[in-house]
């Protein structure tokens, strides 16, 4: 079970294609966002623009939680593949 300060909401501010905009999520995914932005060479500004991008009519902090759970069952599912090799 997650400790309950990774699931306690923490509200950070940024500038999302050129608008200022606040977005809450649990530490956790904050935490696995920056994690993932810093995999891939982006700053986490940026990568959440890409995630707001592609959201469609979504709430992007529901758009970010999905993506971050998505990335890490891809990972998994990566590391499955390679393990059974």
């Amino acid at each position: 079970m997650a400790e309950p300060a990774a699931t306690a909401l923490a509200k950070h501010s940024l500038t999302i294609a050129g608008h200022r905009t606040s977005i809450s999520l649990e530490h956790a995914f904050w935490d696995g966002l920056r994690e993932i932005a810093h995999a891939r060479g982006l700053s986490l500004a940026a990568l959440i623009g890409e995630i707001d991008a592609r959201r469609g009519g979504a709430n992007l902090s529901s758009a970010i939680r999905v993506f971050v759970l998505e990335t890490v069952v891809s990972g998994a599912r990566q590391a499955e593949r390679v393990t059974a090799q």
